[in-house]
């Protein structure tokens, strides 16, 4: 706790107008379906305020005003969830904790893991897991490669997974049988293989706020058997 309380001390404060944030996320979590509980409403608008004022010393997102980042940041995450599958959800890359913290706040009744190799921004990560008081929530430090778990995840999500890095997720055993990887883009790219190509559903999303393209391209665990065994690939 002392660490904690030190970390704490370095972060200035920062001037937010919170009245104008909390109309513009009750407006945009409207458009996107959602009915927020007062405890979520109040736990979003903290988390943007814990990021606007990290991103001061620590430089967690590009994103630097407040108002911009409900919808770059909150909207663009809680976007995707109506596309999460079963208990567990695996958020690989989740850098500043997106899109894991928001879905997690909305998404109680499911256990997240956090995943990310740059410390600076676990830290940040661990800090808005303990001052949200999100039990449901687990970050880790560790890389894509060398993560393992005993209990693969029923959803992974990503902002962060590159085309060419979708089948070694997807062979990685991290995801359940049944599981389904979804994918966050702006403009779309071909995916690497042709047996992803033909299983992956592509939606498109809305988001409030945000003049811009984003997809989500949802892929089943079940490509896994179409894939040619990986010692095939590396002798192509």
């Amino acid at each position: 706790m002392k660490s904690q309380s030190k970390l704490k001390s370095k972060i200035p404060p920062i001037a937010i107008d919170q009245m104008q944030l909390a109309e513009r996320l009750s407006a945009g979590a409207a458009q996107l379906g959602l009915t927020l509980t007062a405890t979520q409403h109040a736990q979003l608008l903290q988390l943007v305020t814990l990021l606007a004022q990290w991103n001061q010393t620590y430089n967690l997102t590009a994103v630097r005003d407040p108002l911009a980042m409900v919808a770059r940041h909150l909207f663009d995450s809680l976007a995707i969830a109506p596309y999460l599958g079963g208990a567990t959800v695996l958020d690989l890359g989740t850098g500043a904790g997106l899109p894991g913290l928001p879905l997690a706040i909305i998404e109680p009744q499911r256990q997240f893991v956090l995943l990310d190799s740059n410390s600076k921004k676990i830290r940040f990560v661990r800090q808005a897991v303990m001052e949200l008081a999100l039990l449901n929530v687990e970050p880790v430090l560790a890389r894509i490669e060398t993560y393992r778990t005993t209990q693969p995840f029923t959803t992974i999500v990503s902002r962060a997974v590159a085309d060419t890095e979708v089948i070694d997720v997807l062979r990685s055993g991290l995801l359940a049988g049944d599981g389904r990887l979804l994918l966050m883009k702006g403009r779309l790219e071909a995916l690497p293989e042709q047996p992803i190509a033909t299983r992956q559903r592509i939606h498109q999303l809305r988001i409030p706020f945000l003049d811009a393209t984003r997809h989500v391209i949802e892929i089943t665990a079940q490509c896994v058997q179409s894939l040619p065994p990986a010692n095939a690939a590396e002798h192509k």
